[in-house]
């Protein structure tokens, strides 16, 4: 990674990190994002309940997404835990680490056309770039979704232009994934049909509805920004629930967190 962290993690900051050592009663790992840094796993912290063997759950090499629980400054300790990382959020980290190494590779594609240090060129998107942008994958991101400007944000023009032409051939815009579950049941002799002309009542060309099971369909509306995404959403589910009330059909919608 181009862009190691300075310092140490917060409590409660999520990690990316490598399982280098297992003990008997804990684990040890490297906190990939942060320069020779390690923490500790506790074996409680490792996975719910009794654990009678610790390396079925862990072993040297894997990668894993880790809570920072205490952090011992004094002493350089960070104490870890895996079991306390959901499922949601083991993949949000995921998929951020994944945007930096799309950022990185960029760079140093740009760094060998230009005969330039990767490190180097990179820090000099970094800094101008995390003064507007979270990330450098974020300011890449809006490059393609709004033709955002490297030059305003203090990048010189000709190297603006390389890195910006490079992001548009490799950066594909972001899509945003909103939905939820309809649940529907008719007590009605044709309620089979009924559902079906309300379920019509709501598709559309970002639109997905597939069945579930027993009464309930799953939605999901793609697109590229989160308002109009949010907004066919609503329109799609509102129209459902309007006409199953026309037709007494037992309505709900359920939204996905």
């Amino acid at each position: 990674m181009l862009l190691l962290k300075k310092g140490y993690p917060e409590e409660d900051e999520f990690v990316f990190c490598t399982i280098t050592n297992i003990q008997f009663h804990c684990v040890f790992a490297k906190l990939d994002e942060y320069d020779n840094k390690s923490g500790m796993i506790h074996i409680s912290e490792v996975a719910s309940g009794r654990i009678r063997n610790i390396r079925e759950y862990v072993k040297e090499g894997k990668k894993i997404v880790c809570k920072v629980l205490r952090v011992n400054l004094e002493k350089g300790h960070i104490d870890l835990s895996l079991r306390r990382v959901n499922e949601a959020q083991r993949r949000g980290k995921i998929n951020e680490i994944k945007q930096e190494q799309a950022a990185e590779k960029i760079v140093e594609f740009v760094a060998q056309q230009q005969k330039i240090k990767p490190l180097a060129l990179f820090k000099t998107l970094y800094e101008a770039v995390t003064k507007k942008y979270d990330s450098l994958y974020d300011c890449f991101e809006d490059i393609v979704r709004t033709g955002a400007s490297l030059e305003k944000l203090g990048i010189k023009k000709e190297l603006a232009d390389v890195v910006t032409e490079v992001v548009l051939q490799r950066v594909k815009p972001p899509e945003v994934h909103l939905g939820g579950t309809l649940q529907l049941t008719s007590y009605a002799e044709n309620g089979a049909e009924l559902v079906k002309q309300a379920l019509k009542k709501g598709t559309g060309d970002a639109i997905t509805i597939k069945y579930k099971a027993a009464g309930n369909y799953i939605i999901d509306v793609q697109g590229e920004e989160p308002k109009k995404t949010e907004k066919i959403l609503q329109k799609s589910v509102d129209a459902i629930l309007h006409f199953a009330k026309t037709k007494n059909i037992v309505a709900q919608f359920v939204r996905k967190e």
